[in-house]
């Protein structure tokens, strides 16, 4: 195992299994940039523990079961689901906070993590945002 995929299964840990954002600032480059569905760009590690903050407080003791793990040179991908209940409240990127609406998620998504030195400097995190939020109950009903 390089040292790509020992980071990415330390961030994993640290944002499901055994929550710890000390961790996550840790594995994190000052300079970092991630890109995520529901946020887009986020630059600095700072504001990207931010995420990971409102992230675990939503979905607190979520897991994340891998399909598939690799690691190629610097780079490690994992696919999975990630699963949880909404018992914390949601940040939205317009500022609005919704509380939280107890109802258990269930989704597929795709992480990439590139390490420089010991921590991350860019990682994509990919999942279907419309599904989370149908799973959530947060979209109008479609039906006529």
């Amino acid at each position: 195992m390089g040292q790509a995929r020992e980071v990415m299964d330390r961030f994993t840990d640290a944002v499901t299994a055994h929550p710890d954002l000390k961790v996550v600032a840790e594995l994190y480059a000052e300079d970092a940039v991630a890109v995520t569905p529901d946020e887009g760009e986020i630059r600095g590690r700072d504001h990207i523990v931010e995420y990971w903050r409102q992230m675990t407080e939503a979905v607190p003791g979520a897991t994340f079961e891998t399909s598939h793990a690799y690691e190629v040179g610097d780079t490690a991908i994992d696919e999975g689901v990630y699963r949880g209940r909404n018992t914390g409240p949601l940040q939205l990127p317009t500022g609005e906070t919704l509380p939280a609406t107890q109802k258990e998620v269930r989704i597929r998504g795709v992480d990439i993590a590139t390490v420089k030195d010991g921590r991350i400097v860019d990682y994509r995190l990919y999942f279907d945002e419309m599904d989370f939020l149908g799973q959530l109950g947060l979209l109008p009903d479609a039906t006529p």
